[in-house]
């Protein structure tokens, strides 16, 4: 059965990792869009034509479009958080470079070139941050936590432009340059305290990977997961109708509402707040086992209320309808972008949140052009008609994909709970987030055993490492004069091989089964987690043996740890012992227990 408790929209601040991240993104986001009001005073002040101010929104996104494929690809090559840190402090410069062409009067076009950089700045951060959310939230909160992301984004909306406007009240725009150029650096300082770190990847694929290679990977892993394929198409969709709520907006608050240019900003504040509004809704909806009636719901919910303007024009219904529209636009977006994270590799993730922020941006730039061309050759009504029952009943056709992802997404769900059980239960993973263990669990794999199969063997690479879920095994060492030492045997539970990866060293044990046996494999280095912490352990500090009977100078001594130096004719008794590839016999001659309420 599944669990359809869901958390609360603000629990996933309990991680310190995502408050910090939040925290940043919130700053950061909401000085950006009180720099866009001071961007476009200035430009209006200093050019007094709105053609410069058009000319700064495309010197903006069409860059942003060029390189956000590319940014993906950025956002994979490098470590996440240290990248979002420099592009922090790179924005920031560009900020206070802006400021310094303002308070000089400099000619416009250098002021929008500068805002230009800016943005491609912005391509390989959201990737980025989309990519790591996953490794900072437990799995069973990554949609509350994508729903918080939603959340900030709407309420920096409606407060960052209102931060813009009381600074200009006070100040000159350049002014509010510098204010969100201290956003940017306020986030930086806050970005680089996360303690997560991911893992960064080839993309070249070892040099024979070109950029236009390294870009498509984004979209061919999009593709390879119908039900991730089938999510970001809607999310698609409601982006076009967003595309084309840009011009209608315009022309409905002017023909229908005569609220002027002011009823634009009416009607989007409208869809910022029926987001917020759902956001504690969308962490429930997200936990339930079948997303498919969901998502067409919300895709209702988001056109439908469009049709109120042919038969109301008072602004208040009109704004009413909007926050219907905000909150079913949120249950896309959320969903999408969640089961992106959740289903496809870590190691992927960048590139794909780079593709989808290009679909995203191909999206509202065909709904803002083809609109103008509808209204041209249709008509006002025709197209309000378009946008809200022809695109909600286009959605419809959709529906058997719909219903072959929810099947998919039972069956993956009952296939991942007994391996995140099995690694959450060992102590091995104790300092290490759910979020983490979630994705080793998404990529590990049950294997059988049979009796007197040899699982790894000693001075072969490090490939894997495994966690027991039934039978037993025997552990051994050979030292350097070539004798072999039996070690106490492993059971249920335990774990073995993590050292060779965690160390990069290769195995430096023999386990082999004793009985038939199921074992949970991770393979390769485990990759975008936080090791599970380890002391550095000194070598023993003499030739001789240790009373295991390895020479205690070799790093495979089992019994390594909190050593002490005897006299010459003594062997050297460790106080504690350590692990070897197999978790040296998993608290050989000390076993230690944990309460079962402390494993997590």
């Amino acid at each position: 059965m599944a669990d359809t408790k869901a958390p609360g929209l603000l629990s996933t601040l309990r991680n310190r990792d995502f408050a910090l991240f939040a925290t940043a993104f919130t700053t950061s986001s909401i000085g950006a869009w009180a720099y866009n009001v001071a961007l476009v005073v200035w430009l209006l002040d200093a050019t007094g034509s709105p053609s410069w101010v058009a000319a700064a929104t495309a010197g903006r996104f069409v860059p942003a479009l060029l390189f956000s494929a590319y940014g993906g690809v950025i956002a994979e090559r490098f470590e996440r958080v240290r990248l979002m840190f420099v592009l922090d402090l790179i924005a920031g410069a560009s900020m206070v470079l802006m400021a310094i062409e303002m308070y000089v009067d400099a000619a416009p076009i250098l002021v929008v070139i500068t805002a230009g950089v800016a943005s491609v700045v912005g391509t390989a951060y959201q990737p980025a941050a989309a990519a790591l959310t996953p490794q900072l939230v437990p799995e069973k909160e990554l949609g509350a936590a994508n729903a918080l992301r939603n959340t900030i984004d709407n309420v920096c909306v409606i407060a960052g432009p209102g931060l813009g406007a009381l600074l200009l009240l006070f100040g000159e725009p350049w002014i509010a340059i510098l204010v969100n150029a201290l956003t940017y650096l306020v986030s930086a300082g806050l970005t680089i305290l996360i303690r997560v770190r991911s893992t960064p990847v080839d993309v070249t694929e070892g040099g024979e990977a070109g950029p236009w290679k390294q870009m498509q990977v984004g979209m061919r892993a999009i593709a390879s997961s119908a039900s991730a394929a089938t999510l970001v198409a809607y999310s698609v969709v409601a982006t076009i109708v967003f595309g084309m709520d840009t011009v209608l907006f315009v022309v409905v608050s002017r023909d229908i509402l005569g609220t002027g240019a002011e009823g634009y900003g009416y009607l989007l504040a409208g869809l910022g707040v029926g987001g917020v509004a759902a956001a504690g809704l969308v962490t429930r909806l997200e936990r339930l086992p079948k997303l498919g009636t969901i998502i067409l719901i919300g895709m209702a919910a988001y056109c439908l209320p469009t049709l109120v303007f042919l038969v109301f024009d008072q602004p208040v219904v009109a704004f009413v309808a909007q926050v219907v529209r905000g909150a079913g636009t949120l249950v896309v977006d959320v969903l999408a972008i969640t089961a992106l994270q959740r289903t496809l590799p870590n190691e992927l993730l960048g590139r794909v949140f780079g593709a989808f922020e290009t679909l995203v941006l191909l999206a509202v730039l065909f709904g803002s052009v083809i609109t103008p061309i509808g209204l041209a050759w249709f008509g006002l009504e025709a197209m309000i008609v378009f946008a809200g029952l022809g695109i909600p009943l286009l959605c419809l056709l959709g529906l058997p994909w719909l219903r072959r992802m929810d099947q998919q997404s039972v069956v993956r769900r009952a296939a991942l709970a007994p391996k995140v059980s099995l690694l959450a239960g060992s102590d091995l993973f104790a300092s290490v987030s759910e979020g983490a263990i979630d994705q080793l669990a998404g990529t590990a794999e049950f294997v059988d055993v049979e009796p007197d199969t040899v699982v790894v063997r000693q001075g072969e690479p490090a490939d894997a490492f495994y966690v027991i879920e039934s039978g037993d095994f025997a552990v051994s060492a050979t030292d350097e004069s070539g004798h072999e030492i039996e070690l106490p045997a492993m059971g249920a539970g335990t774990h073995f091989g993590e050292i060779g990866l965690i160390e990069n060293t290769p195995r430096t044990a023999t386990v082999t089964a004793l009985t038939a046996a199921r074992v949970l494999k991770i393979d390769g280095r485990p990759s975008s987690r936080r090791s599970p912490r380890r002391r550095r352990r000194p070598h023993c500090w003499t030739a001789r043996p240790c009373a295991c009977g390895v020479p205690n100078r070799e790093p495979h001594c089992p019994n390594q740890g909190s050593a002490r130096t005897t006299r010459k004719d003594e062997t050297t008794s460790c106080r504690s012992p350590r692990s070897t590839s197999a978790q040296d016999a998993r608290r050989r001659t000390r076993p230690r227990s944990r309460p079962a309420s402390k494993r997590r």
